[in-house]
């Protein structure tokens, strides 16, 4: 196991998703057993591969962007005719039991291979693409993934799920909102989860995020990072600390992630924004003349 970037707080055990890049190797070999699910992402060229759980075995050949699932606890047996590479995504089964009884399926992910869906997909590319840049977003981000991917998997393998009719849209009490919205404010410095804030309201990871959104309208990791953005335009603007030292009063993972957070939500660089504040002093010091 790769060591946990610096973005993920010792406090926590286990984060929901992480994501390892690992190369797989050609010949026979069984799969490690995992306390999470897990899902292989094949990158690369086509490989032929043969795949045993329990006594079924299937064969095929890997292509780029099909995913094999690995359940909890258990362990497959695979025949690679080449070396391959693989992105392994690993889910914490605790989130896919709250996902479940969010959703009133069952549990139990079976294992499944070469498999091909877009959501996924995606998940497993920006998860990658968070690894690679050092995990700009930071965890809620890496959390909101993990949620997104435990329902899709679960609803991959149910076919004839569909959401209750009867069931209506809830949000948040607004008291509870705010507690929440108040909770974020005083601790955008700290590395957010989705669990902790959960906690907040006293709902599961599931009810929480569905809650949440319906009741800010967005989801709770846009939410953070648009109070991040506003506090480092704040910041920016009274013009009395560093770039890095507003960083990390905002909750961003570095300078140059803060500088792209708010490029794209104000449409403005950080040097434009300390501009803006001091013509702003400027004028302020004027009129009390």
């Amino acid at each position: 196991m790769i060591a946990r970037p610096s973005c993920y707080p010792v406090r926590d055990a286990v984060p929901l998703l992480d994501v390892l890049t690992s190369p797989v190797p050609h010949g026979r070999f069984d799969s490690p057993v995992d306390g999470r699910h897990v899902l292989c992402l094949h990158l690369g060229a086509p490989v032929p591969v043969s795949y045993r759980a329990g006594r079924n075995e299937r064969q095929g050949t890997r292509l780029h962007g099909q995913f094999c699932v690995v359940p909890a606890g258990s362990s497959t047996r695979w025949t690679l005719t080449a070396p391959a590479t693989s992105l392994l995504l690993r889910l914490n089964s605790s989130l896919l039991q709250d996902a479940a009884e969010h959703m009133r399926l069952a549990a139990e992910l079976a294992p499944a291979i070469h498999i091909r869906d877009p959501q996924v997909e995606r998940i497993g590319w920006m998860m990658q693409a968070e690894e690679q840049d050092g995990h700009p977003s930071g965890r809620i981000f890496a959390d909101s993934l993990a949620s997104a991917l435990a329902a899709r998997l679960l609803a991959l393998q149910t076919l004839a799920y569909r959401r209750p009719a009867a069931a209506p849209v809830r949000a948040l009490p607004a008291w509870l909102l705010r507690a929440v919205q108040d909770y974020i404010e005083a601790n955008l410095d700290q590395e957010l989860t989705l669990a902790e804030l959960a906690a907040v309201t006293g709902f599961s990871v599931s009810h929480f995020k569905e809650l949440f959104r319906h009741g800010a309208g967005m989801p709770v990791h846009r939410f953070v990072l648009a109070r991040r953005v506003e506090r480092a335009r704040q910041l920016l603007q009274a013009g009395k600390l560093t770039n890095t030292e507003i960083a990390l009063e905002a909750g961003f993972a570095h300078p140059s992630h803060m500088a792209r957070s708010v490029r794209h939500g104000l449409g403005l660089t950080p040097a434009q924004l300390r501009s803006e504040g001091l013509r702003k002093i400027k004028s302020a010091a004027l009129v009390s003349e």
